[in-house]
């Protein structure tokens, strides 16, 4: 880690405890996070964590998703160090001390966190980062090639990790998804494309023996993530969440089977203020506030925890078995705090095939299919095309399967109708895959 970033967060360490200096109550606030000390070491603190990866190449929504994971990882850190220096505010008596003393006797937290934990998270996020570039990297040739499992191959491998070093599968394998790299703290392992002819497929219950062997030491399954499927440089779960985090909807459903968790309730703040995300929250706030009395529209929802809003006009048509498919879509969008209103589609228009409505303003076109594989993608993604004026193209699968290699390949044979004047190709600003109600890939073009 950088010693000037070192010095910056020292620095913004000092003035968050400044805020947490004017605290007056007897437990923490989620207000805090609202403090701009506070806000500021978050920021400075997800800062440090991104310039680990600031030279790697990838995809700009891979990196803004990378950034995102930083953020939140930052916040929830940031909870335990607030939390862990609020009884150094009273001395034995429960008196308040001093500004100099209380800062004084918080400093082995600031060193803990910020400089020795935060060295290996350093080298974490880096190698993550690394790695789902890889990923996205891989995902453009799918199957075509097996992904071989490899180590440093030096004295400093752990046997462990040395265990999985010759591992060989296609990319689709489920493997990939709790054994892909990093495996953890300072990992240094890796995965390269190997040709099939050259390099066989390892069997599967081998694979995965080696890969328990492996990860026999991280007993709590922090390590078993994929950054690159995932689009995060830490899991849910990690050294400041719970095992529940993993299943978390987001929506307090956790912090509601957890009594008085205050950690969930930061959590849900901390993915407010993501940088970017509260300006969505307050304008989607807004839009509910004129829908809400609007008699044109029904099902007006606003969800408080991610800001999401979902809405449908009077004049939507819900007849047909495409409308299921537009729920489906509508529940993943709000669920992940977008915006996403079902609009009018008027009959009666001479030759004019509306869209479904507006994704965050962009209107989108929803194709649903039941089975996932390169053909549902191109056929999906050409009934979105139909609609000459869909900017969002969202493709449902309901019944599971989703793989990225896979879509790349239908995305391919999409992208080669391009040369055809009949109105089956068109370019998109943005494709997103849902599945059991949740966005599963999300492709800016």
């Amino acid at each position: 880690m950088p010693e000037d970033a070192r010095k910056r967060l020292e620095k913004a360490f000092k003035g968050m405890m400044k805020a947490l200096f004017r605290e007056e109550g007897a437990s923490l606030r989620i207000e805090l996070l609202e403090e701009p000390e506070v806000a500021g070491f978050i920021e400075e603190h997800a800062r440090v964590l991104d310039s680990s990866f600031a030279e790697v190449e990838m995809s700009d929504i891979m990196r803004a998703r990378l950034r995102e994971s930083d953020y939140i990882f930052s916040g929830i850190k940031t909870f335990h160090e607030l939390n862990e220096a609020f009884p150094s505010l009273l001395d034995e008596n429960g008196d308040r001390k001093p500004f100099n003393q209380f800062l004084n006797d918080v400093q082995a937290i600031d060193s803990t966190y910020n400089k020795a934990y935060l060295s290996a998270e350093y080298n974490h996020a880096q190698a993550a980062a690394e790695m789902a570039a890889k990923w996205e990297d891989y995902a453009e040739d799918g199957d075509e090639y097996n992904l071989q499992y490899r180590t440093a191959g030096d004295d400093k491998v752990r046997p462990e990790h040395a265990a999985l070093h010759g591992v060989t599968l296609p990319m689709s394998d489920p493997f990939w998804d709790e054994y892909y790299p990093p495996n953890g703290w300072n990992c240094r392992c890796t995965v390269v494309q190997v040709l099939k002819d050259k390099y066989p497929a390892t069997d599967r219950a081998e694979a995965f023996r080696r890969g328990q062997e492996a990860l026999a030491k991280d007993t709590k399954g922090i390590f078993h993530y994929n950054p690159g499927k995932q689009g995060k440089a830490f899991p849910d779960y990690n050294p400041y969440t719970l095992s529940k985090c993993n299943t978390c909807t987001r929506k307090l459903n956790l912090s509601k089977d957890i009594a008085e968790n205050e950690l969930c309730e930061w959590c849900l703040a901390c993915r407010h203020y993501t940088p970017g995300s509260n300006a969505r929250y307050q304008e989607n706030k807004q839009r509910y506030r004129e829908l809400e009395g609007n008699p044109d529209y029904r099902y007006v929802q606003f969800d408080e925890s991610t800001g999401g809003l979902k809405a449908e006009h009077s004049m939507h048509n819900q007849s047909g078995e495409g409308y299921k498919f537009e729920l489906m879509a509508v529940e993943a969008g709000f669920n992940a705090g977008h915006c996403v209103i079902l609009g009018p589609e008027p009959n009666n228009q001479y030759k004019q095939r509306s869209t479904e409505g507006g994704w965050d303003g962009h209107p989108f076109e929803v194709s649903g299919k039941l089975s996932f594989s390169k053909g549902s993608v191109r056929n999906g993604l050409k009934h979105c095309a139909s609609k000459r004026v869909t900017e969002y193209a969202v493709l449902c699968f309901p019944n599971g399967g989703f793989d990225t290699g896979i879509f790349n390949e239908g995305l391919k044979m999409f992208n080669g109708l391009k040369e055809k004047e009949d109105g089956q190709w068109m370019q998109f600003k943005k494709i997103i895959c849902v599945q059991d109600q949740k966005i599963v890939y999300e492709l800016d073009l």
